[in-house]
Order: structure tokens, then C-alpha cells, then sequence
């Protein structure tokens, strides 16, 4: 079986982000040019902060792709950190001269990885923990998931997100159709398809911005066209819904996630929880979509009028579009900073600052988008296994035909 699988590394302020990418199929159309426009998507949104102003992320593919299309070989892509210019000191790999004095970061900010970090590898600066601890890292992953999504693509799945709350202000008036919220997200600074609550996202951020202070929000991801069957309920690390959460609550900053109605379901009866079956010979229906010139449909002809199941039972997928939310907790760093205290001297003092953001939600979207990308490319890897792209897509076409009762 063919095992997808990824790293990273690089600190936020060192010279570079590198990722390889193990288990890739062979014929697979890249560029570096579509690897770029999604991590300029993750740069843009409301409330971003001033590194976006200094970086402009450009991916660097070094290996597994020759003349355009992937090898089966690792992938290894690069991103530059153009702010390794005013770092090089605080963050070279050798000892700096003596003459040269480096403040130690000694004030750990509520709410950060810094003083759990500086408890589990025992230092007294934070320096060591921030760097790999930010959010910086998830530009890598962004590029990463575009690589899977490329998979995805392929075989005819679509990836949309859009922000519904940030702070108390929830979008209430979204389009009916999925690739409308992907067109009004998109032309939305705050990746929101409703431009009034949008307006009064806005108006909180700048409020946040006003008093020092950060928000998060929620944000959803949707997948469109998603065959029945990826994922599987016989042991509990191979159910699609529990590998998705646990990529989502990777992204820095996450601290819930929900498929379908989420939560909801703890308070509403069975019968307005669960959706009813249905049958449609004639394969239509809104999980109907066009591959290799031909209508097929995601789940054999079975349909649902509702999808409060998000996409997922039983740890597997129903041919339903998948429904994901996030919420995200307010960026730790505060300009008008609470107590923290000083390791070094351990005494009261309020936390340190680093450059921030005031609310990344719009952007955590779209790396909400990279990490569900991955992992339905790993389902679908397991479940169309092939060393080369034709022979997952002859797996993929099998699979699509035998869904047929």
C-alpha cells in the first residue's frame, strides 16, 4: 500500500521552510505557479499583521517533478523567509560574538507554547520555542496540501472555505450554493460570504486593533465530490471524521472542531440530527459530477435531502459533501500585554511582544483547507492505491462503477 506521508522544518525566523513529501503518485501535474497562488491566499485577510508585508511567499520545488509532472520520487519544496535578513544574529547556527549582546526572551505570553515549551526542553528562552511554535510554519503546509490538492482535483474533488464568525459577529445570510460562497469568500477580506457580517467583522478587528487586544473566530471548509467510502469504522485511527480533527487541531491557535452540525447534535432529537436515505436510479442528484467526460455520482444513486452528518458516518465518507468547522482561539500576542512572569529573574512582569497578528482566521481558512486536503489525499491513496496516477485513477473508476447497487 502506497503511505502518504509529509515533514517540515524551519523556524520563523531562520533562513527557510523546507518540506519533503513522501508517496506521491507518479504523472501528477505540478507547478510551482499553482503552489504559489494558494500560499497567497493564505497571506491575504483582515487583520493580518506586518510580516505580510515584508514576505511574499514563492515556493521553490527541488526535486520529484521533472518537465511539469511529478516523478513518485519525494517532493522537496523550500519557501525563503525574506526576513532572515534582520535575524541572522538571534537566530544564527553558530554562537554569536561575544561583543554582541542578544536579549534572551524570558517573558512567556499566556496562551503561547513559550513557558510549556521552556518546561519540556528546559531553557530559559523562548526564542527556542516561538521560532518553530508559530504559525509561521503552517506557509509550508499550505504548500503541501496544494500538492495534495492538486490529487484531489484530479479526480474531481473541490475544496472551498469561508469564515462564519470572528469574535461575536456570525455570519448569518450565506448563498444556497457551495460554489457561490467560494466566489463571495474570495472576494471577501475576510473570506466571508455575507457582506454585511463582513462589514461588522471588520469593525471588531479594528476595535481589537484599537486596544491591543486579538480575535479569533470559526471558519468552515467544504469539500465537494467526494466518493462514498474513503476512511473505515473497523479500528479507531483509520475513521476519516477522527483524522481530519486531528489535522485541523494541528493549525496553531485551534482549539474545536466539528463535522456537520458538531455540537448540535448533543441537543437535538434523533430525528432532526440523522438524514434519510434515498434512492434515485438515475444517478443525478447533487452529488452528481463530471470526470473523464463522463456524469458519475458519489455514492451510487443513494441520496439525502439533508446533510447534517457533514459527509462522514461511521468514520467513513457517504458521497455526501464534506463539512468541517474550526474555531479559533485570539492570537497570544497581545500589544497590551496580561501578567506573565520573568524566568530569568522570576519576578512579575507582563509578557513579551512579538510581531502579530490582531485575527488570522481568514487565513487559518485556507490552511484549514491545506490539512483537510492532505488527509482526504491519504484516505484516498489507501483506497486507490497506485504507484503511478493511471493506476489510481483505473482503481478510482472501478471503485465509482461498483458504487452502483
Amino acid at each position: 500500500m502506497t503511505v502518504l506521508r509529509f515533514l517540515t522544518a524551519g523556524e520563523s525566523h531562520g533562513p527557510t521552510l523546507t518540506g519533503i513529501i513522501e508517496g506521491m503518485p507518479a504523472g501528477l501535474e505540478l507547478a510551482e505557479e499553482y503552489i504559489n497562488r494558494e500560499l497567497a491566499r493564505r497571506q491575504q485577510g483582515y487583520g493580518r499583521g506586518g510580516r505580510m508585508a515584508i514576505e511574499t511567499d514563492q515556493v521553490r520545488i527541488l526535486s520529484g517533478v521533472r518537465w511539469g509532472k511529478t516523478l513518485g520520487s519525494p517532493i522537496t519544496l523550500q519557501i525563503a523567509n525574506r526576513d532572515w535578513e534582520n535575524w541572522q544574529v538571534e537566530m544564527a547556527i553558530g554562537l554569536p560574538d561575544e561583543e554582541v549582546d542578544v536579549d534572551l526572551v524570558s517573558r512567556p505570553r499566556p496562551g503561547h507554547g513559550d513557558l510549556a515549551g521552556m518546561l519540556k526542553y528546559r531553557t530559559r528562552d523562548a526564542r527556542n520555542i516561538l521560532e518553530r511554535a508559530s504559525a509561521r510554519e503552517t506557509a509550508m503546509r499550505v504548500a503541501i496540501g496544494a500538492v495534495a490538492r492538486r490529487l484531489l482535483e484530479h479526480f474531481g474533488m473541490e475544496i472551498i472555505s469561508h469564515v462564519i464568525q470572528i469574535g461575536e459577529i456570525r455570519a448569518q445570510r450565506f448563498p444556497k450554493d457551495a460554489k457561490e460562497i467560494r466566489a463571495q469568500a474570495e472576494a471577501s477580506p475576510l473570506r466571508c460570504s455575507d457582506p454585511e457580517a463582513a462589514r461588522l467583522m471588520a469593525n471588531e478587528i479594528d476595535a481589537a486593533r484599537a486596544q491591543g487586544d486579538s480575535l479569533g473566530g470559526i471558519f468552515e471548509v467544504i469539500v465537494l465530490h467526494v466518493p462514498a467510502g474513503l476512511g473505515s469504522h473497523v479500528h479507531w485511527d483509520r475513521r476519516l471524521d477522527g483524522r481530519i480533527a486531528q489535522g485541523v487541531m494541528s493549525i496553531p491557535a485551534i482549539k474545536a472542531v466539528e463535522i456537520g452540525l458538531g455540537k448540535d447534535c448533543a441537543v437535538l432529537p434523533g430525528s432532526k440530527v440523522h438524514d434519510e436515505i434515498y434512492y434515485d436510479a438515475s444517478h443525478g442528484g447533487r452529488s452528481s459530477f463530471l470526470w473523464r467526460g463522463k456524469r458519475w455520482c458519489t455514492s451510487g444513486g443513494f441520496s439525502r435531502k439533508t446533510n447534517r452528518a457533514g459527509g462522514i458516518e461511521a468514520g467513513m465518507t457517504n458521497g455526501a459533501p464534506l463539512v468541517v468547522r474550526a474555531a479559533m482561539k485570539p492570537i497570544p500576542t497581545l500589544y497590551r500585554p496580561l501578567m506573565s512572569v520573568d524566568v530569568l529573574e522570576l519576578e512579575p512582569s507582563f509578557a513579551g511582544i512579538e510581531r502579530s497578528d490582531i485575527c488570522a482566521v481568514p487565513a487559518a481558512a485556507v490552511v484549514g483547507e491545506a490539512v483537510t486536503a492532505w488527509t482526504l489525499a491519504e484516505a484516498c491513496l489507501e483506497k486507490f492505491p497506485g504507484d503511478s496516477l493511471l493506476e489510481m485513477a483505473t482503481a478510482y473508476q472501478e471503485h465509482l462503477e461498483s458504487l452502483v447497487p
